[in-house]
């Protein structure tokens, strides 16, 4: 049953892409990420309870799930609501986002010892030239400034909080570390609306639906695989399956909000698909 999560997980966290245009077209990114994740940790809490976990756990438990929360569904999901919010195409932003393979597989040798090959800095290589390629004539026009800075403070959040994850001296049940994790993001979503948000939530049809799909099949299901993933392989291993996201999210974004690519934004998305691919197989 393991080897078939890795395919539900790209299409669950895949499709978050594409629900995340209808909530923030119905709300403020910050809001709706503060909303998503209280239901998220009452759920776990409420799992957590259901199974007999134990949920007090150490203060240095807590603290390290909690800022696993922070980088995760704070400034990775926050970067990415925000810049969506702004204009970013949702295909670009998926694209910044998951060269985090590449960035992952450079730093895990450092920070993790596991050893980088020099084929996998040919990928990091091939990825960011794919990037350039579909960023560079776009800059300023179709592209935000500020949405492309939110973009790529979501990829290093994302980057680091995998492998901190990784890194982790905790063994908490994945039901109480995601419970805290989420925690974690609904402090920093608050802090964020306090200093610099107006907050308002249209509670239609549309967000619900939306909001329903990312709390149970992206918070529920998505983060839990991505979880138990990072868990059990290497965090270079694990972040592999990651290159079948970009064009997965852009099938998507050109089937459900008809979102066009250029020909050049297509090269990008290859270029850059066969980066990460090459930086992380065996």
């Amino acid at each position: 049953m393991l080897k078939i999560y890795p395919f539900i997980f790209i299409l669950l966290w895949s499709s978050a892409f594409i629900t995340t245009k209808p909530i923030i077209d119905n709300s403020d990114p910050f809001a709706a990420l503060a909303f998503r994740f209280a239901f998220v940790a009452l759920g776990f809490f409420l799992f957590s309870i259901y199974s007999k976990q134990k949920i007090l756990v150490s203060k240095r438990n807590f603290f390290e799930s909690f800022f696993s929360g922070v980088l995760f569904h704070g400034f990775y999901l926050g970067g990415v609501f925000y810049s969506i919010s702004i204009g970013m195409p949702t295909a670009i932003a998926a694209l910044i986002v998951t060269l985090q393979p590449v960035l992952t597989n450079a730093l895990s040798g450092p920070i993790l010892n596991e050893k980088v090959s020099p084929k996998q800095w040919v990928g990091v290589l091939l990825g960011f030239t794919g990037a350039g390629l579909v960023l560079g004539f776009d800059l300023g026009s179709k592209i935000p400034t500020a949405g492309l800075v939110a973009t790529i403070i979501a990829l290093l959040a994302i980057t680091f909080s995998t492998l901190w994850q990784k890194k982790l001296s905790n063994n908490l049940p994945l039901s109480v570390s995601n419970m805290n994790q989420a925690l974690g993001g609904v402090v920093f979503h608050i802090v964020i609306i306090i200093l610099f948000a107006e907050p308002y939530i249209d509670f239609s049809t549309t967000f619900l639906i939306a909001m329903s799909h990312q709390i149970f099949l992206v918070s529920f299901g998505a983060f839990t695989i991505l979880m138990l993933l990072i868990k059990r392989n290497s965090a270079s291993k694990t972040v592999s399956i990651f290159f079948l996201i970009p064009p997965t999210s852009a099938l998507m974004a050109w089937i459900f909000l008809d979102e066009s690519l250029s020909n050049l934004d297509i090269l990008g998305f290859l270029i850059a698909t066969i980066g990460v691919y090459v930086a992380t197989r065996d």
